[in-house]
């Protein structure tokens, strides 16, 4: 194989896994929401700080998604 194609393929290969990378937060995002929404229906006192847990919560997990745009953009440019 020649070098025009190995950068193809590695260029295809870094596309999908940025899909499969993304798609671990949005799984994880669609459980912290959900289990903040059943918590605050159990006790509605407490929204506020759930809610603060559950922003805290989303940012981390969202922190995967930037990894793997991270690692997309050095494995696509590097070449």
């Amino acid at each position: 194989m020649d070098t025009t194609t190995v950068a193809a393929l590695s260029g295809n290969i870094a596309t999908i896994g940025y899909g499969l990378a993304a798609i671990g937060p949005a799984i994880g995002v669609g459980i912290v929401v959900g289990k903040t929404i059943e918590s605050v229906a159990r006790q509605p006192e407490l929204q506020g700080r759930l809610t603060v847990l559950m922003y805290i919560g989303i940012a981390f997990t969202e922190a995967l998604a930037f990894i793997g745009i991270a690692t997309y953009f050095i494995f696509t440019t590097g070449q």
